[in-house]
């Protein structure tokens, strides 16, 4: 009942906003001047000028198209768990377009709590055509409807990326610490690789990370398991829901059950012990990818598109010889997934003053080939060039660390306009050959699960996680078995079994209405 009430609420607050939009629109209507669309973005805004630059001549465009202009309203990095969805929730109107997603932006959450606007088939065909029928045309709008059978994001479902995690490690090092071909096959040959790194190269770190972390523990279990992450249920920053390959629809945890986390955990704890990464890490805020690419990490972590995009050209040409690798996690036992086509979407602010305009302004941004190279790419002959064999390159001297753009556009990229780079890696198609033959559908695309009742329980879950994940993936507990039970009764005692009891019934109405065993 209570979800009823709150999705009824928020359809009331979203109607009730869109009569005062129209009231907006008239009004910027009047003044004949170009309405400005607002749209969130995540990540660091640069400083580098090259944004403003990009957007004065994006905006000369937007304004003959649609008499509007763009501005970007960034949510940083530091602060983008905490920030994000205070910022959906704050009833600012400031703020039209917002960059959102299902796995890992609370897309589902902030929909059924009246942030976004529910989206008729009737709007988006008037004011965003092109997206619209692209999207329909693929079969993917009901990828983004709430069980009220509104719309109420668009998908990036038009652009190919893999986001599975993992390390970036070098090649030389590993072949000098005689790993077969340089490469890391299976998680724990890390010891191997950052007990020579340490041992070799005293000015580096084997592992320079920063603040809290979990890969250590997370890339353990994806590779030693079959469990797969329900990826729509977070406890603040950890995700504690997962499902067996071999059981897909029985609810289970791999903080909670199981002898793997401890397994993981006297391994991270063995890696403390040789100094594989800082002794104040957790508090250390430099940046672990400019230690990697100056030659005083020996590894980072992030994605695969990370990989292919960044880290083979950045790592070629700062440290030439390096031989950057990639290892993800599941790479062991082919236990990794597909994106999900909603990683990346846009929603419309419920507060917008201008939805319309809004929806206009995007179908421009995804579908117009001079205004997507313009807030992606930026500058033609500044910020990016177009080679003799038409990729697209940069000019001479450009180094993306201190020259990126940093527009952020993750929630509309299309495939029709992206160019392969010259930075890209060169084997970068053949990396997504592999992992597409191996990778597994996300099975649960489609599954919305009902956390009013247990947002208190997973909040309580949360501070119990962050006690312990963090000190547990740092190897800082003398006993890490001890703590693993410790962690493991405060998050009974906080209510987890109701918590997964209450998801479990979720997939099983999920399940039945599909004829799923």
């Amino acid at each position: 009942m209570k979800r009823t009430i709150v999705r009824a609420g928020a359809a009331m607050l979203a109607l009730g906003l869109s009569a005062t939009a129209l009231v907006g629109c008239t009004a910027a209507e009047d003044t004949g001047g170009p309405t400005e669309i607002t749209m969130l973005v995540l990540g660091d805004k640069p400083s580098n000028g090259r944004l403003e630059a990009m957007l004065e001549q994006l905006n000369e465009r937007l304004t003959k198209q649609a008499n509007a202009t763009l501005d970007l309203f960034y949510i940083e990095w530091a602060d983008w768990q905490t920030q994000y969805n205070v910022q959906l929730l704050s009833g600012d109107d400031n703020v039209d377009l917002i960059t959102t997603a299902t796995d890992w932006l609370y897309a589902w959450e902030n929909a059924e709590k009246g942030a976004f606007l529910p989206l008729s088939e009737e709007m988006l065909q008037e004011h965003a055509p092109k997206t619209w029928a692209q999207v329909d045309a693929e079969g993917h709008w009901d990828l983004t409807k709430l069980d009220d059978g509104q719309i109420y994001f668009i998908p990036e479902d038009n652009y190919t990326q893999y986001t599975n995690h993992g390390f970036f490690y070098r090649g030389d090092w590993a072949t000098a610490a005689g790993l077969p071909n340089g490469e890391v096959t299976k998680f724990e040959d890390f010891t191997t690789y950052f007990t020579w790194v340490k041992a070799n190269k005293p000015e580096a770190y084997p592992w320079d990370v920063a603040l809290a972390n979990e890969s250590a523990l997370t890339g353990y279990l994806q590779g030693h398991t079959d469990l797969q992450t329900i990826q729509q249920v977070s406890a603040g920053n950890y995700y504690p829901f997962q499902t067996s390959e071999a059981d897909p629809y029985t609810v289970t945890s791999w903080y909670m059950e199981g002898d793997e986390l401890v397994e993981a955990a006297e391994l991270a704890r063995k890696w403390n012990e040789i100094g594989v990464w800082r002794e104040d890490a957790l508090n250390y805020d430099g940046d672990p990818r400019e230690e990697f690419y100056a030659g005083l990490s020996g590894a980072d972590q992030h994605h695969t598109q990370t990989f292919v995009t960044q880290i083979v050209d950045n790592m070629n040409k700062k440290q030439p010889g390096s031989d950057p690798k990639f290892f993800y996690w599941g790479q062991e036992n082919g236990n990794f997934f597909k994106d999900i086509l909603t990683h990346g979407a846009m929603a419309v602010s419920a507060n917008s003053k201008h939805p319309e305009k809004a929806l206009e302004v995007y179908d421009l941004l995804r579908n117009d080939k001079e205004d997507y190279m313009l807030l992606n790419f930026g500058i033609e002959g500044t910020d990016y060039i177009i080679t003799d064999d038409g990729k697209l390159g940069y000019p001479e001297g450009y180094d993306s660390s201190t020259d990126a753009l940093g527009s952020n556009f993750w929630a509309g990229r299309m495939d029709e306009y992206e160019l392969s780079k010259v930075t890209d890696a060169p084997d970068k198609e053949q990396i997504y050959a592999e992992l597409d033959a191996v990778a597994k559908e996300y099975p649960y695309s489609t599954l919305i699960l009902n956390k009013d009742a247990i947002d208190p329980t997973l909040a309580a879950m949360s501070g119990v996680l962050s006690e312990y994940i963090p000190q547990l993936q740092y190897g800082k507990f003398d006993d890490p078995a001890a703590a693993v039970e410790e962690m493991r009764e405060k998050l009974r005692d906080v209510g987890y079994e109701d918590a997964r009891a209450s998801i479990q019934a979720d997939i099983d109405a999920w399940a039945e209405a599909r004829g799923l065993d």
